[in-house]
């Protein structure tokens, strides 16, 4: 284990699925991106394999991606998480479901769940729609979270990208949101918004391996100023590189060990303990082997 990674790490950003969800978007990735998935594991297989790289709480999410589905999906997920210590869930809401913030406000009823999953990228909609906003409201209220796709990068299309994000911070300031993949390609956009919206965090999903184009292009400077709001997630298992790679891209940036530290565990913690408060004595991980 590197010297400057903490001893058990929060990943903030996996992808658990049904069966059949995972096989869909595999068959996607193939269609879509060319590049196959490195990671065929389903979601126990998962979970496993990322106890036995030294991760401990494990954030997971998954999304709606036509009506008619949030609510078996959410029941799945329910399932799972009672069964599951130390797994946190972003979940599933789709706006043109009957009774779609009556499903809501009962799954953000978990003590597991953190808040929702939107993919503005997948579901086609901008996030400035006003379909969603009795749903961030509701999320204010209860104190929880959004994990918004909506990145130009890899992929993007008219739904996607900065600019549908200010104007939706023009009406919700305050809205607590955790951007995957850096914000990229549009980095620095996205990292200057930190500064003026308390509540908005990054993720590393994506965005530093050394191999791969159109990564975190933004340096050292801008990772030590915004220490305190960036969480580790790597997108397990749907990831077309070896994971420990973009941990190690991470470690070139030599960065201190408290830096790391708060990267890969302590702003993690914190947003799994404001979002999940019911939850904040984390179980011990299994024994890990290797990052």
């Amino acid at each position: 284990m590197p010297p400057k990674l903490p001893e058990t790490l929060i990943d903030s950003h996996v992808h658990l699925f049904p069966d059949k969800g995972f096989d869909a978007i595999w068959k996607a990735f193939d269609q879509m991106y060319q590049v196959p998935v490195l990671h065929h594991l389903y979601h126990q297989e998962c979970i496993e394999y990322l106890r036995a790289r030294q991760v401990g709480p494990i954030v997971y999410s998954n999304y709606a991606h036509k009506p008619g589905i949030a609510g078996s999906m959410n029941a799945w997920n329910r399932e799972l998480l009672n069964r599951s210590e130390n797994l946190f869930c972003y979940a599933a809401f789709h706006p043109e479901d009957d009774e779609a913030l009556a499903m809501a406000e009962d799954i953000l009823s978990h003590p597991q769940v953190m808040g929702i999953k939107l993919h503005f990228l997948i579901q086609h909609y901008y996030p400035h729609d006003s379909r969603f906003f009795p749903l961030y409201e509701l999320i204010m209220d209860r104190k929880k979270r959004l994990l918004m796709h909506l990145g130009t990068g890899p992929i993007g299309n008219q739904y996607t990208g900065l600019d549908h994000f200010k104007i939706l911070l023009k009406r919700y300031p305050d809205l607590p949101v955790t951007i995957p993949h850096m914000g990229g390609y549009e980095y620095k956009g996205f990292l200057d918004l930190l500064d003026d919206h308390p509540d908005l965090y990054l993720d590393t999903a994506y965005s530093f391996w050394h191999q791969a184009p159109g990564g975190y292009d933004q340096g050292t400077e801008a990772l030590e100023r915004y220490q305190d709001r960036i969480v580790y997630g790597s997108d397990f298992p749907n990831i077309i590189l070896p994971r420990k790679d973009e941990i190690e891209g991470l470690l070139s940036y030599d960065l201190s060990s408290g830096i790391y530290s708060k990267l890969f565990y302590e702003n993690g913690a914190r947003l799994i303990q404001s979002a999940c408060p019911e939850c904040i004595h984390f179980c011990p991980p299994h024994v890990h082997t290797a990052y």
